[in-house]
């Protein structure tokens, strides 16, 4: 037997999608308000996944201005026909479905294909007729359901009337629909329940892609909703790819709690086994629950040890693929050459509190238990100019490590933002003339902040609870916690970033 671990990739990667290429494999997930948007990943056993980029690098590909927490881009789908990727997903907040293409998955992307069917979550299926199939959620009068439209792959625009193709199993929110074809069927798979604890996959098949579709008797298929007490939660929104051995194998996405129903790492990917029963159903995972160390026969290559390698951050030329933006960033208020082996930030005045570009950088939390650290050299002038590390989830939900400025002094200073209180811990006056060691400590249920001239004179600056940074403790949220470093009303430096899980 072969293990592999749950989640596959850990942190906020939600809505997984998956191809195959041959022996290669795929994957993109939501990014929303973060840009570059799109992750995209390689694996060759289904197991290991290695970020090959991002879909969605220009603006005119992400317009991100101003956009929600939550908002942005959701749920891409990738698919490949005939020597060409598509992906295709919805922009919440500028324009609404489009798809993307590359001939080379390495390489640049399209400018936006805009599509004419509304609705969110747009799924492509090419059928063997050459036709061009356009899934996604519709809207009705009291309720919503899956439809679909016939679309011409080169402009977007619609060739049929748009059809209602199913209502789904009696969920609420039926979303993420993919179609693929088995055996002379045609599956529609989906998401219903909501995101939230109800969540779950279910599916159904026609001998037709306009239908009519039969439910599964035995949806849903995959779910955690009658699990309250288990690790992982929120099971759903599946996409399905087969081995050139035969296998299939579902992707998708669940939350590990924290504690009881709370969770601030955002959804992450997760996989497992699927078989075909005698009538043509699939089975997922053999009908059992979803585990954190799984059990299989084998898979497409043999899954080799996977080491926790985080990358030298501000060495090169580019940030790592690791790193995102708040939205849409002005790039001249960065510099990987102003000094080398430094990211410099020129803040401005936008703050982390708006919906807006401050000068930020950050990363996913992928662990519970981390740790996050980094030198900054930075001298603010007054006591609205800060920079540090920030423990990010929304612009109303964040604590924040920075120096800044009292009484003419430098200082080290926590600042923690929960919805509308906002509070300061008393400054901490350092005797360090030049970089400040600032180090962020978590476990599952609590964040330590402390700052010192070096890792031997380490001070604590507080601590803040992982639960008020937690989707529950918020206006719902479709993202996780991220470690980044700022800047506001001042210049700084920051050098040796180092994310290690504890």
């Amino acid at each position: 037997m072969i293990h592999y671990q749950n989640p596959i990739i850990p942190g906020f990667y939600p809505d997984p999608s998956i191809c195959r290429v041959k022996e290669d494999y795929f994957l993109v997930t939501s990014s929303f308000e973060y840009f570059p948007g799109i992750p995209l990943f390689h694996s060759r056993d289904l197991v290991h996944w290695e970020q090959i980029g991002h879909v969605l690098t220009r603006k005119s590909q992400a317009l991100l201005e101003k956009c929600p927490a939550s908002g942005g881009i959701w749920a891409p789908a990738i698919r490949h026909h005939k020597g060409r990727f598509y992906v295709s997903a919805t922009n919440f907040s500028h324009g609404g479905n489009f798809f993307v293409w590359t001939d080379d998955i390495y390489g640049e992307w399209s400018d936006p294909i805009w599509m004419e069917q509304g609705g969110i979550d747009p799924s492509l299926f090419f059928d063997s007729d050459h036709c061009v199939y356009l899934t996604s959620t519709y809207d009705l009068p009291d309720s919503q359901a899956i439809g679909q439209c016939q679309i011409d792959i080169d402009s977007g625009k619609r060739l049929s009337d748009t059809k209602i193709i199913w209502e789904g199993s009696g969920g609420k929110y039926p979303e993420g629909p993919h179609m693929f074809k088995r055996e002379g069927w045609y599956y529609l798979l989906a998401a219903e329940g909501g995101t939230e604890y109800g969540h779950m996959v279910t599916i159904a098949r026609g001998t037709s892609p306009w239908g009519p579709f039969e439910s599964c008797p035995y949806n849903p298929i995959l779910s955690h909703r009658d699990t309250m007490l288990h690790h992982f939660q929120a099971i759903g929104h599946g996409d399905v790819t087969d081995t050139k051995e035969g296998d299939s194998w579902m992707v998708f996405h669940g939350i590990r709690t924290s504690q009881y129903m709370l969770h601030h790492l955002g959804r992450e990917t997760m996989l497992a086994p699927v078989t075909w029963d005698e009538n043509g159903w699939p089975v997922v995972n053999q009908g059992e629950k979803i585990l954190e160390n799984m059990e299989v026969m084998r898979l497409p290559e043999e899954a080799y040890e996977i080491r926790w390698e985080d990358p030298d951050s501000f060495y090169g030329s580019v940030l790592p693929k690791v790193w995102n933006y708040l939205r849409n960033p002005d790039l001249r208020q960065y510099s990987l050459t102003d000094r080398k082996g430094s990211l410099k930030l020129a803040g401005g005045d936008e703050t982390l509190d708006e919906l807006c570009s401050p000068a930020f950088v950050g990363r996913r939390q992928q662990h519970f238990c981390m740790r996050a650290e980094v030198w900054l050299d930075a001298a603010p002038q007054g006591p609205q100019a800060r920079a540090g590390l920030t423990v990010y989830h929304t612009n109303e939900h964040h604590y924040d490590l920075a120096v800044s400025c009292r009484e003419g002094k430098r200082c080290v200073i926590l600042y923690k933002r929960v919805g509308d209180m906002q509070t300061e811990s008393q400054p901490l006056f350092l005797d360090v003339s030049e970089k400040i060691l600032l180090r962020i400590e978590s476990d599952a249920l609590e964040y330590r902040f402390l700052a010192g001239r070096d890792e031997n004179h380490l001070q604590m600056a507080g601590s803040g609870r992982t639960q008020l940074l937690s989707t529950e403790c918020m206006p719902m949220t479709f993202t996780g916690c991220y470690v980044g470093v700022f800047a506001e009303k001042t210049d700084a430096w920051f050098e040796r970033f180092q994310y290690c899980p504890a």
